[in-house]
C-alpha cells in the first residue's frame, strides 16, 4: 500500500535525558550542518526540479498534501515543531526548542522558539502552534496527519508552553510532530490554510496545480544554515522519459523516481549523478493468517523459505535495496533489531514445512504492476523458486485499475508495497496490531498488541529495544508477511547540484531538498 535535519549528532538516549527528560533548552545552534556537507555552501542561483507526483487537484493546504510534489512544496514554505536527524532519524528541535515528557510519557511540554516570524511579518506564537495541531487533530479535518494524532486527548497553551496530553503514553510523540502535514501556520491556517504562509526558507510566488510552483528566498529566515538558492522552481513531470530528458538536457537540476532499469543509461550522461538513498519502504507478498490455507503457520513458513530474496533484489530491484527478513522494519529505524537470523532461500526447508502443513495442490498468488515496479516479474520469480521446493504457485495478473480497492487487503495472497513510517510504533500500529484498519495480513495476537502498547510508552531505551525485538521476532516466525526486499530511493541530479543529504529512510532528502542544496556556479 503506497503512501507518501539538521544536523547535530546525539544518541537517542542522550537527547531524551539531556533535553527531553531534563527539559534543557535546545538552541538553534544544535541544528548545525550535516556531515554530508563536505564543502562550504554557496548562496545564489535558481534551483529547478522536475518531479513526478503532482496533479491538477493539488492544494497548498498541508492537511490535504500527498505525493512527492506537495511533500517538497510544504517544506519549502513551512516548518514543523520538530525535525529528524538525517543520519540517525532522531528527533531534533525546530520551532520547538525543547520538550519534556511526564514519567509515563502521556503528557508532553514543548517550549516554543521565540523571535520567529511568519512570511507576512506576524510573530509565530504558542497559540499558532496550538491552533495548527488542533486543526489536524480534529476528527472532521480530513488531514493526512489525523491518524498520527489519534491518541491526542488535549492540546493547550499552559504557562507559555505548548502542552499535549495523550490518552496513553507515547515516547515517539516528538517524531510524530515531524510529519510534513504539520507545518505551523498563522492561527493554525484556520480560514486560509492554502495561503502557504509559514516560517520556512522560501516564500511562495506562484502555484499552478499539476504544473508548477515557484518560490523566492525568505530573507528574514530565522535560520542561517539553509535556503542557499535565491529561487526555487518545481515543475510537475509525471512522465519518466520527460524527466530524464529534462535532466540530461540541463533543463532541470534534479529529478525523482528513477527506475532501476534505466540507471545504466542515465549514468552515462557526463553531467548527471545518480542519488541513491536508503529506504524504509518494501516490496512484499501478503498472506491472510485467518484464511485457509494460510491459517496454517507451516504453510506460511514454507512460502517464506521458498522465495529467493537475492534473485528479487538483483533482477527486480536492480540491486537498489537491501534484503528483507519477514518483519517490516530495517536498520533505517531507530532501535531496529540486529540479531535476528536472516531467513534465506532454502528449498529443502520449504518442502519440509509444506509437507508438514498437509496442504496439497496449487496456491493462487495475485499480482499487478500496480503493486510495485516489477511486481509481475517478482511473482514469476517466486513461482520459479517455489517450484524447486515442490510448491506450485498459480500467478494471476490483476488489472492495475482497482488493484488497491479490490485485491489488496481483500484477497488472501497478493503482492503489495508499503512506504516507510517515521517510527517503529507507527509502522506496527498501522498494520500489525489486531485492530489496525490496514492489518493486511490479518495478524492478530493479543500478546503482540500488549507489547506494542508497552513499547509506545516506554522511555527506557534498552527495554524498548528488547520489546521491539520480540515484536519483530513474532512477525518473523508467525506472521503473514513475506518481505524479500526493502527498496532504496533512486533519484538523479545535475553535477552542479551540491549538498544533497541522503536522509535516512526518506525520499528527496525528506522533502527538504530545497532547504539543503546549493548550485555550483
Amino acid at each position: 500500500m503506497t503512501e507518501s535535519r539538521n544536523m547535530f549528532h546525539v544518541s537517542r538516549r542522550g537527547f531524551l535525558q539531556g533535553s527531553a527528560l531534563l527539559g534543557v533548552s535546545a538552541s538553534a545552534g544544535l541544528l548545525g550542518a550535516p556531515s554530508a556537507w563536505a564543502q562550504t555552501p554557496v548562496r545564489g542561483g535558481h534551483l529547478r526540479m522536475g518531479l513526478a507526483g503532482g496533479a491538477s487537484a493539488d492544494t497548498l493546504d498541508p492537511a490535504l498534501a500527498s505525493a512527492s510534489v506537495l511533500f517538497v512544496v510544504a517544506h519549502c514554505w513551512g516548518d514543523t515543531l520538530v525535525e529528524s536527524h538525517p543520519e540517525t532519524g532522531e528527533a531534533l528541535p525546530s520551532l520547538a526548542e525543547s520538550w519534556s515528557p511526564s514519567a509515563d510519557a502521556s503528557e508532553w511540554t514543548f517550549k516554543i522558539r521565540q523571535g520567529v516570524s511568519f512570511h507576512d511579518g506576524k510573530p509565530m506564537t504558542v497559540a499558532d502552534a496550538v491552533a495548527t495541531l488542533r486543526r489536524h487533530a480534529d476528527e472532521s479535518s480530513q488531514s493526512g496527519a489525523l491518524g498520527l494524532l489519534s491518541g491526542v486527548k488535549q492540546i493547550e497553551e499552559r504557562g507559555g508552553d505548548l502542552v499535549i496530553t495523550l490518552t496513553e503514553g507515547n515516547a515517539d510523540l516528538p517524531l510524530v510532530l515531524t510529519d510534513y502535514h504539520l507545518q505551523i501556520q498563522p492561527e493554525g491556517g484556520n480560514g486560509n490554510p492554502d495561503a502557504a504562509i509559514g516560517t520556512g526558507p522560501y516564500k511562495l510566488t506562484a502555484f499552478e496545480p499539476g504544473i508548477r510552483a515557484t518560490f523566492e528566498r525568505n530573507t528574514d529566515d530565522w535560520r542561517d544554515d539553509r535556503g542557499f538558492v535565491d529561487s526555487v522552481e518545481i515543475i510537475v513531470m509525471n512522465d519518466s522519459t520527460a524527466r530524464i530528458s529534462a535532466l540530461s538536457a540541463g533543463q532541470v537540476d534534479f529529478i525523482n523516481l528513477i527506475e532501476p532499469k534505466v540507471v545504466p543509461l542515465i549514468s552515462r550522461a557526463p553531467n548527471v549523478e545518480i542519488l541513491q538513498s536508503p529506504g524504509k519502504g518494501f516490496y512484499s507478498f501478503l498472506m491472510h493468517c485467518d484464511t485457509a490455507p494460510f491459517d496454517n503457520n507451516d504453510l506460511r513458513l514454507a512460502l517464506k523459505y521458498a522465495v529467493d530474496r537475492e534473485a528479487l533484489l538483483k533482477q527486480v530491484v536492480g540491486g537498489f535495496g537491501t534484503i528483507g527478513n519477514d518483519y517490516p522494519v530495517n536498520a533505517n529505524y531507530a532501535l531496529a533489531p540486529t540479531d535476528i537470523e536472516q531467513r534465506v532461500y532454502d528449498p529443502e526447508k520449504a518442502a519440509f514445512h509444506f509437507k508438514k502443513s498437509g496442504h496439497d495442490g496449487p496456491i493462487l498468488l495475485r499480482t499487478s504492476e500496480a503493486a510495485f515496479p516489477g511486481a509481475v516479474d517478482a511473482a514469476q520469480l517466486f513461482q520459479q523458486s517455489a517450484a524447486r521446493a515442490g510448491i506450485t504457485l498459480d500467478v494471476r495478473r490483476e488489472p492495475s485499475d482497482g488493484y488497491w480497492s479490490e485485491v489488496w487487503n481483500k484477497q488472501p495472497f497478493c503482492a503489495s508495497y508499503w512506504g516507510g513510517r517515521p517510527t517503529q510504533d507507527s509502522r506496527y500500529s498501522t498494520s500489525y496490531v489486531s485492530n489496525a484498519e490496514w492489518n493486511d495480513t490479518r495478524f492478530k495476537r493479543p500478546e503482540f498488541d500488549k507489547m506494542a502498547v508497552q513499547a509506545r510508552g516506554e522511555l527506557d531505551e534498552d527495554k524498548r529495544r528488547a520489546l521491539y525485538r520480540d515484536m519483530a521476532l513474532m512477525i518473523h516466525n508467525e506472521g503473514g508477511l513475506i518481505l524479500p526486499v526493502f527498496n532504496d530511493y533512486v533519484n538523479a541530479g545535475s553535477k552542479k547540484l551540491k549538498g544533497y543529504v541522503h536522509d535516512i529512510g526518506n525520499d528527496i532528502s525528506n522533502g527538504r531538498i530545497a532547504s539543503r542544496v546549493w548550485i555550483e556556479t
